[in-house]
C-alpha cells in the first residue's frame, strides 16, 4: 500500500481515504478534485483538506484504479498540460467552435427557397435541423427542460406546419446565436490562457565536479531548492529565487506588468517567467517546479475556469427556473389562440442562455485583464468576496511600509564587545538568509568592512528570530518576546535605552550572547510613497474600516495611523494575533480582506474573506491567498478592489438588461407581436450582445 494514501472505509460503490498529498499547502483542492473526478466511473469526489480526506463514490467498482492514481500522482502531475484524456485536468480546450452548423442550416434556407417539391423541402429542413431536434430530445431526457429543448420544439413546431422559411430561418439563426457565444466564450478562455508563461524546459546549474564547480544543462524538473541556477542575456529565468551573484536587465512585463526592464543585482529577489535582457545571474533555488510563480499562475487558471460564484449559481438557477414559464405560456397562448406560429415565437423568448454565459464570461475576462497587470485573482468566488469587503486589516511590515528596512544604530551593552564587533555577529550569523532583516544587517556591515565570525550550524525559527553557537555560548538574535519570554534574558538593565530607540520610531532587533542581552540593532522601514493615496482610494470604493497590525508600540503605530489616515490600529502583536483578530473582526460581521506578506501571515489570509499577499512576501502567503500581487505596489490593492467593484457592477447591469430585455421579447411574442424569425434574431442578438459586453471587460482608473 502507498503511504500516500490510507484507505479508512470502503463500500461496494463509496471508499474514503487519507491522502498524504492533502497536507500540501500549495496544493489547491478544486484542481485536485477536477482531476480525480475525470477517472471513469467516478460520480462524485468530496475533499475536506483539513483533515487530509477524499471520499469517492462511483457507480462500479474501480477502487484499484483510484488507489493507482492516487499512489501515483504528484502536484507537478497536477500542474502539467493534460496528458492522458481518462483522468485529466479540465484544461483549456483548443478546439476552436465550428461553423459546420451555420454552413448547413443556411444552406437550406438558402435552397429551399428554389425547391417547388413539398416532401423535397420537408426532407432537406428536417435533415438541415436534425442535429438540433436530435440534440433537443436527448437533453429533454438527460436533463429535462432547458433552452435546448425550446428551441428545439419552435424548430419542429414550424416543420409540422409546414412553414419551412420559419424553420429554416430560425434554425440557421440559432445556429449563428450559438456559434458567436462559444466563440465568445472561447475567447475568454484564451484571455487566460495568455496568462500561462510556456515552461522552460532546460536550465544551467553549477555543480561540483572533480573539486570545480561547472556548469551543466539539465531538465528544470531537475532542479532542487539550494541550487544555483546559471541564466544569460535572453533567456527566461526558470525558478523563484535570490540573485547570488552578478547583474542585469530583468524583462517583468509578462509578469508583473512592467514595461520597463528592472536592474537586479545581488540579493535581489527574481521570479520564474521574466526573461533577461542583457547580463548574467546566478540565482539560488528558493521555489522550483510547482511552487514557482509561473505554475502558480496555471494553479490559478485552473481554478478561475473550475470555479463557480454564488451569482454565477444565482442566475443559472434563476435561468432553469424560467424555462417552465416560457412553456406555461406557449401552451396557453396554444390554448387560447390555437396559433402554433405564436407558440413557436414563445418558445425562442428564453432567458437562458445570456443568463447562463455572460456571467462567466464577465469574470473570467477580469481575471484575465488583473493577470496582465500584475494581480493574480483566485477565480470568481475572490471577485465576490473582494466586492463585498468593507473592511480591510493591512499587517504593517512589507505592505504599507516597502519591506527595505535600513540599519540606522547599533548600540552593544557589553564594553568588551564593539557596536562593529556586534554587527559583524548579526551578519554572520543572519548573512544566509534572505529575510529583509538579514538583508539590511548584512548589508551595513559590508560597508563598515564586514569581518566573518566563525559559528556553528544557524537554526531558524520561524516569526521569532536565529539561534547558534560562537566558541561553544549561545547566540540568539531575534524579536524581543523570542529573547526574553522563550530564551529568559534579562531586559531590565537596559529597558531605558530600548524605550528611547522605540520612541524615536526604531524598529528594535536584539542580540543575546551567553546567556545576556548583547544589544540591539535599530532598523527604519520607510512607509511607500504611495500608501496614503491608496488608502484614501480605498475608502473612495466604499471601504468603512482600515485597520493596520504591527507589532511596534502604540505610540508609533498612532504616528503611522495619524500620517495615513487608517481608523483602527492594533499595536504590540504576537504573530500569532493575527489570525485571532481577522476572525473576531468578521464575528462582529465585517467582510474582511487581509493584506500580508510573511510566513506567520498564512493562517490570517485563511482566515479572511478574501486574503492578499504582497508581491515580496512569503511563498506560502502567496499560495494561501485568494489574491496574489506580482508587483511590488500597494495600489495593485487598490486596482483589485476597483476590477472587483466594476465587475460586480457590470455582472448585474447584465442581470438586469438579459431579464428586462428579454421579458419584453417573450411579452411581445406572447400576444403576437413577433413572428419565429424575429423573436430568433432578437433573442440571438441580445445574447450576443451581452456577451460582447462582458468580454469587453472592465476598466480601472
Amino acid at each position: 500500500m502507498s503511504k500516500l494514501f490510507k484507505k479508512v472505509h470502503g463500500t461496494p460503490f463509496r471508499a474514503r481515504y487519507k491522502y498524504e498529498l492533502l497536507k500540501d499547502e500549495f496544493l489547491d483542492v478544486n484542481i485536485l478534485k477536477t482531476h480525480l473526478e475525470k477517472i471513469e466511473c467516478v460520480t462524485s469526489v468530496r475533499i475536506n483538506k483539513k483533515a487530509s480526506s477524499i471520499i469517492f463514490t462511483f457507480s462500479e467498482d474501480i477502487t484499484a484504479k483510484i488507489e493507482s492514481i492516487l499512489g501515483n500522482l504528484t502536484k507537478d502531475e497536477l500542474l502539467s498540460n493534460c496528458q492522458d484524456a481518462a483522468v485529466c485536468v479540465s484544461c483549456v480546450s483548443d478546439e476552436e467552435p465550428s461553423i459546420s452548423g451555420i454552413v448547413r442550416a443556411s444552406s437550406a434556407l438558402v435552397s429551399e427557397r428554389f425547391i417547388q417539391n413539398d416532401l423535397l423541402k420537408a426532407t432537406l429542413t428536417t435533415t438541415a435541423a436534425a442535429p438540433m431536434l436530435i440534440d433537443g430530445t436527448k437533453e429533454l431526457f438527460e436533463e429535462g427542460l432547458t433552452s435546448k429543448v425550446l428551441e428545439s420544439a419552435a424548430v419542429g413546431i414550424s416543420i409540422y406546419r409546414k412553414d419551412y422559411l420559419a424553420a429554416n430561418s430560425t434554425n440557421a439563426m440559432l445556429e449563428l446565436g450559438e456559434y458567436i457565444e462559444e466563440t465568445t466564450v472561447h475567447k475568454s478562455d484564451d484571455l487566460l490562457k495568455e496568462l500561462s508563461k510556456p515552461n522552460v524546459k532546460e536550465a544551467w546549474i553549477e555543480k561540483e565536479q572533480d573539486g570545480k564547480l561547472v556548469e551543466v544543462l539539465v531538465n528544470t524538473e531537475e532542479i532542487q531548492i539550494g541550487d544555483i541556477v546559471v541564466v544569460g542575456a535572453g533567456s527566461t529565468i526558470p525558478v523563484d529565487g535570490h540573485i547570488m551573484d552578478g547583474n542585469a536587465s530583468v524583462n517583468q512585463v509578462s509578469m508583473t506588468g512592467e514595461a520597463e526592464p528592472v536592474a537586479k543585482t545581488r540579493g535581489d529577489r527574481v521570479i520564474s517567467g521574466t526573461v533577461i535582457e542583457e547580463g548574467r545571474l546566478k540565482i539560488w533555488a528558493e521555489h522550483v517546479g510547482a511552487d514557482t510563480a509561473t505554475q502558480r499562475i496555471k494553479h490559478y487558471i485552473e481554478n478561475s475556469l473550475n470555479e463557480k460564484s454564488s451569482v454565477q449559481l444565482k442566475a443559472t438557477k434563476l435561468a432553469d427556473k424560467l424555462v417552465p414559464v416560457t412553456l406555461g405560456l406557449a401552451g396557453l397562448s396554444y390554448v387560447v389562440k390555437r396559433d402554433f406560429e405564436r407558440v413557436a415565437s414563445i418558445l425562442q423568448a428564453d432567458y437562458s442562455c445570456a443568463l447562463k454565459l455572460a456571467t462567466p464570461v464577465a469574470f473570467k475576462s477580469t481575471i484575465s485583464k488583473a493577470g496582465h497587470q500584475g494581480v493574480m485573482i483566485k477565480g470568481a468566488k475572490s471577485i465576490e468576496a473582494l466586492n463585498s469587503a468593507d473592511t480591510f486589516i493591512f499587517d504593517k511590515t512589507g505592505t504599507l511600509t516597502s519591506g527595505e528596512l535600513e540599519v540606522i544604530s547599533v548600540e552593544s551593552y557589553d564594553e568588551e564587545w564593539s557596536e562593529e564587533d556586534v554587527l559583524n555577529l548579526t551578519a554572520s550569523t543572519e548573512e544566509h538568509y534572505f529575510h529583509p532583516v538579514a538583508e539590511a544587517v548584512v548589508k551595513a556591515a559590508k560597508q563598515k568592512g564586514f569581518v566573518h565570525m566563525h559559528h556553528e550550524e544557524v537554526e531558524f525559527i520561524v516569526a521569532h528570530g536565529v539561534k547558534t553557537e560562537v566558541d561553544g555560548k549561545s547566540v540568539v538574535i531575534g524579536s524581543r518576546h523570542f529573547l526574553e519570554d522563550d530564551e529568559k534574558i534579562d531586559f531590565s538593565q537596559h529597558k531605558d535605552k530600548i524605550n528611547k530607540s522605540l520612541d524615536n520610531g526604531k524598529t528594535l532587533l536584539y542580540i543575546g550572547f551567553d546567556g545576556k542581552l548583547l544589544g540591539t540593532i535599530g532598523l527604519a522601514d520607510d512607509l511607500r510613497h504611495n500608501a496614503k493615496e491608496s488608502i484614501a482610494r480605498l475608502k473612495e470604493l466604499g471601504v468603512k474600516n482600515i485597520v493596520m497590525l504591527t507589532g511596534d508600540t502604540q505610540k508609533k503605530a498612532e504616528m503611522i495611523a495619524n500620517e495615513l489616515g487608517i481608523d483602527e490600529i492594533k499595536a504590540q502583536l504576537l504573530p500569532k494575533d493575527k489570525a485571532r483578530i481577522v476572525k473576531e473582526m468578521m464575528e462582529e460581521g465585517r467582510k474582511v480582506a487581509f493584506v500580508g506578506d510573511g510566513i506567520n501571515d498564512a493562517p490570517a489570509l485563511i482566515s479572511a474573506h478574501v486574503g492578499i499577499s504582497m508581491s515580496r512576501g512569503a511563498d506560502i502567503a502567496k499560495a494561501t491567498a485568494d489574491v496574489s500581487l506580482l508587483k511590488d505596489d500597494i495600489a495593485a490593492v487598490v486596482e483589485a478592489k476597483e476590477l472587483a467593484k466594476n465587475t460586480m457592477s457590470l455582472i448585474n447591469s447584465n442581470f438586469n438588461a438579459t431579464v428586462g430585455i428579454n421579458s419584453v421579447i417573450l411579452a411581445g411574442a406572447t400576444f403576437g407581436l413577433f413572428s419565429p424569425i424575429v423573436t430568433a434574431v432578437l433573442h440571438n442578438g441580445t445574447t450576443i450582445g451581452l456577451l460582447l459586453n462582458s468580454i469587453k471587460g472592465v476598466k480601472v482608473k
